[in-house]
């Protein structure tokens, strides 16, 4: 059953199926340079990853990252909202196979996620973060009208601090630094 549809895209819950991908995009070199190692070396270990960190999402809140597929068939990556600990609010959330970067998938996803927050979910503030050197991540949030709020560091796993971002649906397009704190 799908989430969201575009009209190039499905988005839709995964699943423990969906364990040979997930093990690919976490392994994938700049998902482990701008996300972090999650250490998944397996299929099982996979499932696991799916189980207590996504399938867990979609039970407690109701969303969470979901599979992004072209409507022709085929994983490409993911996309979604995560609520973590760390962050008093949702945040978007985005992660392709590099076959597919530089098409105009994520922001088709991305922005179909980020309408699906702030319309059908209520979400007045939705954040997001990345790493300060992943240009195509930060143009991405940037087009998708997110302003920078400033960089924090992130759940002490020793990277470099991370951007964080925010939108809000009223205040779309207004200057950076006036979207109200949380």
């Amino acid at each position: 059953m799908n989430v969201l549809d575009t009209d190039r895209l499905a988005l839709r819950q995964l699943d423990l199926d969906d364990a040979p991908f997930i093990l690919q995009l976490l392994n994938d070199p700049d998902w482990i340079r701008y996300i972090g190692d999650r250490g998944v070396r397996t299929v099982e270990a996979a499932r696991d990853y799916l189980e207590s960190r996504i399938l867990a999402q979609y039970a407690k809140h109701g969303f969470g990252l979901w599979m992004v597929e072209r409507r022709d068939g085929g994983p490409m990556g993911i996309c979604g909202l995560v609520k973590r600990d760390n962050l008093p609010l949702p945040d978007l959330g985005f992660a392709f196979m590099p076959g597919y970067r530089g098409h105009g998938y994520a922001y088709e996803a991305a922005l179909a996620v980020r309408d699906h927050a702030t319309g059908a979910l209520g979400i007045r503030r939705l954040l997001a973060v990345t790493s300060p050197v992943n240009t195509a991540s930060v143009t991405l949030l940037e087009r998708l009208g997110f302003v920078a709020e400033g960089q924090m560091p992130w759940a002490g796993d020793g990277r470099d601090p991370v951007t964080l971002y925010a939108f809000s649906p009223r205040l779309a397009g207004s200057a950076p630094g006036t979207l109200p704190h949380c």
